[in-house]
């Protein structure tokens, strides 16, 4: 279908699914920020734009609705393997995809409506290593490290699960407040310690294995849910000994679960909504020239 996309979510976090061999525009920092405005275009977190793999069975390059590229999403993996087996790309549960932030083993969940209304996700090996993120500290692991963000001192641990994230915890009993993560949050991505930027997460234990957060994505801003936002809080309190492994991560959009192994390999499992697939209008396209 010329034109064509499909669009789903993982609770909440919704990605539309592009093939560029079937577009007749270039995806671009312009027309990625026009498709995936929610007023004057289709309204997305990001576009997800299948491409060729010489070292999985499919390609991914994520971008962010402000035209920037991301490195991995767990959200949008799921999206991406829903698409994939939906559209008719693959009829296999199991394969492989490869994006910037490293190559992901995929296992879909088919329901009693023959929908991959679920998927778990191999999504890599975590680590604290400034280099990874990066981080302009000079430390070892980024744990329990001082920064100032929007006039308040705070302490954070930087995880890279293939791309970076801040995780900012209180107390269990505490919460954090949606004001709170608009004020931290742009603050956190664009601070100087982070040269590429970075995804932040306000967390709280909640019990032995359960940690609540709000995220703030890098490029997209507050979200409902994130899978890999998801692994990196879980990483991080499993490191900090806030809680043990198997992790129940909740969200404003729901809830994820994410194994954290002893050598912080991570696997996430979750649902994926298909929401829609159809044809962007000649006219609209016309004026992303």
């Amino acid at each position: 279908m010329k034109n064509g996309f499909f669009r789903g979510h993982g609770l909440g976090n919704d990605y539309v699914v592009m093939d560029p061999k079937e577009l007749s525009f270039k995806l671009t920092p312009k027309t990625i920020k026009a498709v995936c405005d929610r007023n004057w275009g289709l309204g997305s977190d990001g576009i997800l734009s299948l491409v060729p793999s010489r070292k999985a069975d499919f390609g991914l390059r994520i971008f962010n609705p402000d035209g920037s590229e991301a490195e991995k999403s767990g959200n949008g993996l799921r999206i991406f393997a829903r698409y994939l087996h939906a559209t008719g790309k693959t009829r296999k549960t199991h394969f492989t995809v490869e994006t910037k932030g490293g190559l992901v083993t995929i296992d879909l969940h088919i329901d009693r409506h023959r929908d991959a209304s679920a998927a778990t996700v191999e999504m890599g090996q975590a680590t604290f290593k400034p280099a990874a993120l990066p981080c302009t500290l000079n430390v070892l692991e980024l744990i329990q490290q001082p920064i100032d963000a929007a006039g308040r001192a705070l302490t954070f641990t930087g995880v890279s699960v293939g791309n970076p994230h801040c995780v900012v915890f209180k107390q269990a009993g505490e919460s954090w407040s949606r004001e709170e993560l608009l004020t931290l949050g742009p603050s956190l991505e664009n601070h100087n310690l982070f040269p590429k930027r970075t995804n932040v997460q306000l967390a709280v234990p909640t019990g032995p294995k359960e940690i609540v957060i709000l995220i703030w994505e890098r490029g997209a801003g507050e979200t409902q849910a994130s899978g890999s936002s998801s692994c990196a809080a879980a990483c991080a309190a499993v490191r900090l000994g806030l809680v043990k492994s198997p992790v129940t991560v909740k969200m404003p959009g729901g809830t994820l679960n994410i194994d954290v192994a002893a050598d912080f390999n991570l696997t996430m499992k979750g649902p994926v909504t298909e929401v829609a697939r159809g044809t962007l209008s000649p006219s609209f396209v016309r004026g992303l020239r």
